[in-house]
C-alpha cells in the first residue's frame, strides 16, 4: 500500500521545466492524500498562466503510478494561497544560487 512519504518521494524526482529543482523544493505542492490505491495531489504553479500545467501534470502522474499500489493518480491545482518565492525550499534555494540566481 502507497504512503504518503512514498508519494512525496516520486514528487521530489519531478522536475519543473523552467526552474532547475523538483516541484517540492519550488514549493508547488500544497498537501498529498493517498486513499487505499488512489493518490490526490494538491499544487499551485508559479504563474496562472504557466504554460507547462499539462506537462509538470502528466509528470506528476507518471511519477505517483511508480509507487507500488497506486491505481488513481488526480492532481488538484489551486490558486491560493498563491505561490511566491518565499515557497522554496532551503534546499531549492541552494540549487538556484548554485545556477546564479538569487532569491
Amino acid at each position: 500500500m502507497a504512503t504518503e512519504q512514498a508519494v512525496w518521494d516520486a514528487l521530489a524526482g519531478v522536475s519543473d521545466p523552467e526552474y532547475p529543482m523538483s516541484i517540492v523544493d519550488l514549493g508547488l505542492i500544497y498537501g498529498v492524500a493517498v486513499e487505499g490505491d488512489a493518490v490526490t495531489i494538491t499544487m499551485t504553479l508559479t504563474s496562472i498562466g504557466c504554460p507547462a500545467i499539462d506537462m509538470i501534470a502528466d509528470d506528476i502522474r507518471a511519477a505517483g503510478h511508480t509507487i507500488p499500489g497506486v491505481r488513481t493518480v488526480h492532481v488538484e491545482v489551486v490558486w491560493s494561497p498563491p505561490w511566491t518565492k518565499d515557497m522554496i525550499s532551503d534546499r531549492g534555494r541552494k540549487v538556484l544560487a548554485l545556477h546564479g540566481v538569487v532569491s
